[in-house]
């Protein structure tokens, strides 16, 4: 028996959340340098010979060829200096756009947390950033963080008079189970305030640092509706607000909301530089959450690897892909 969802199924679109390590050892070489310094197609590596991390200029070709590989429409990324952003908005191509701020200065300066989207997928409605801290609406660092954090909201449209949708892209912050718990609660309100103002379906992505259960869980409990918000900057609550009498809204684990025989055995997102055998920082900290106001089904979930046969890692973290239809 087929199930009648009201949802397209044949015409799914496939998001991931990748957080690049952000380039710690900048070099001068060009992204045409590095296309042109490929090794022969037909040789076979070395493998698993190279091990730690490898300079941005490597990993870049990594990160692009295995995205574009896995078809994806839309990806946000975490840690990406500008020269990160420039670097995969070129490897990418013409068909791609992004949006995004450096969190340091609202511009260029620091990290990014960027959209990249598909331009022949999607027409560009609207976007913004705000600052996961007391003072949300300039670049700013919650009180004990380690580092300025960011959020990334964007709302696409599907070409041909497709359906809209809304994705808020994040990291929280590494050291500061404060500000984490800050951050869930203010993407949570903003989360809201978009399933009821605009009635599309919502996404939230990102590198939370705050696993499923343990000391540090609390964002992602907030997020789920295990723990309640904490109270929310009072310029942001007042712009973000909502009818009292709307519906309660949670964020749902697209791990858990995917049909079991469709979620991949790769679990921890995080893997740090380490050798294949040495699991001992693994965790999963990397999350893709589905909006309680409905509008969406998610079809596969898969977290995908990060090493090549010559044991270069892309990155420390894992993608973490979900297939969806709206």
């Amino acid at each position: 028996m087929q199930i009648k969802t009201g949802i397209d199924q044949s015409n799914s679109m496939r998001f991931v959340t990748y957080n690049l390590r952000y380039d710690s050892r900048p070099d001068n070489i060009t992204v045409q340098q590095s296309l042109d310094n490929l090794s022969d197609p037909l040789t076979a590596p070395g493998y698993l010979r190279k091990s730690g991390e490898q300079p941005w200029s490597l990993r870049r070709l990594r990160v692009a060829e295995h995205l574009l590989g896995e078809g994806i429409v839309l990806a946000g990324f975490q840690e990406a200096l500008v020269r990160q952003v420039y670097d995969l908005a070129e490897l990418f191509g013409e068909d791609w756009d992004w949006v995004g701020v450096g969190r340091d200065d609202g511009v260029e300066a620091g990290e990014y947390s960027p959209v990249f989207y598909k331009k022949s997928e999607f027409i560009l409605r609207s976007y913004d950033s705000f600052w996961t801290s007391n003072t949300p609406f300039t670049p700013s660092r919650f009180p004990g963080a380690g580092s300025h954090r960011v959020c990334t909201t964007i709302r696409l449209q599907r070409r041909n008079g497709g359906h809209e949708f809304v994705v808020l892209n994040t990291h929280m912050d590494d050291q500061s189970e404060a500000q984490r718990r800050h951050a869930a609660s203010m993407i949570l309100a903003r989360a809201r305030y978009e399933a009821v103002t605009t009635g599309c379906p919502v996404f939230v992505i990102g590198d939370f640092n705050s696993p499923p259960d343990g000391r540090d869980s609390g964002a992602y409990e907030i997020t789920t509706g295990i723990r309640q918000p904490g109270p929310l900057p009072a310029d942001f609550a007042a712009k973000f607000s909502v009818d009292p009498s709307s519906p309660p809204f949670v964020l749902h684990d697209l791990r858990a909301h995917t049909p079991r025989r469709a979620v991949s055995a790769n679990h921890a997102t995080f893997t740090g530089f380490t050798a294949p055998n040495d699991t001992r920082v693994w965790s999963r900290i990397d999350f893709l959450f589905g909006g309680g106001n409905g509008g969406w089904q998610s079809t596969g979930y898969k977290v995908g690897s990060a090493r090549s046969d010559d044991g270069v890692l892309a990155s420390d973290h894992r993608p973490v892909f979900a297939d969806l239809c709206i």
